[in-house]
C-alpha cells in the first residue's frame, strides 16, 4: 500500500534529479564511467581518503595525511577527476544539508 508520505518521498526525489547539482554529478559520474581504468584508480583513491578518516589514530597519522594530500592535489590535475570529485562532494555536501534539516526539524537524536 502506497502512502500519502510515500507519495510525498518520490516528489522530493525528482525534485532532487531536477537540481542542477545532481544532475552535473550524474553528467560527470557518467564521464568517469567510460573510463574503466580512470573509475578504478577515482575508486581506490576514494577508499583509501575513507580508510583515512576512520582508520585507527597512529603515530604516523600527520605523517598519512600530508602525503594523502600531496598525493591527492596531483589526482585532481586531470580536469576530470578534479570535476567528477568535485561534483561528487557537492552533491554529498547537499545530501548532508537533507538528513540535518530532516533529522534537526523531527528533533532526531
Amino acid at each position: 500500500m502506497v502512502t500519502e508520505l510515500d507519495k510525498e518521498i518520490q516528489v522530493f526525489v525528482q525534485r532532487v534529479k531536477e537540481t542542477d547539482t545532481y544532475r552535473n554529478y550524474i553528467l560527470q559520474r557518467d564521464k568517469i564511467d567510460r573510463q574503466p581504468d580512470l573509475k578504478k584508480k577515482i575508486d581506490e583513491f576514494r577508499k583509501r581518503n575513507f580508510e583515512l578518516q576512520n582508520g585507527d589514530d597512529s603515530e604516523d597519522l600527520f605523517d598519512k595525511i600530508d602525503a594523502f594530500q600531496e598525493e591527492s592535489e596531483k589526482f585532481r590535475e586531470d580536469p576530470m577527476v578534479d570535476a567528477f570529485l568535485t561534483a561528487e562532494l557537492e552533491f554529498c555536501r547537499m545530501m548532508q544539508k537533507v538528513y540535518t534539516t530532516i533529522s534537526d526539524s523531527l528533533g532526531f537524536e
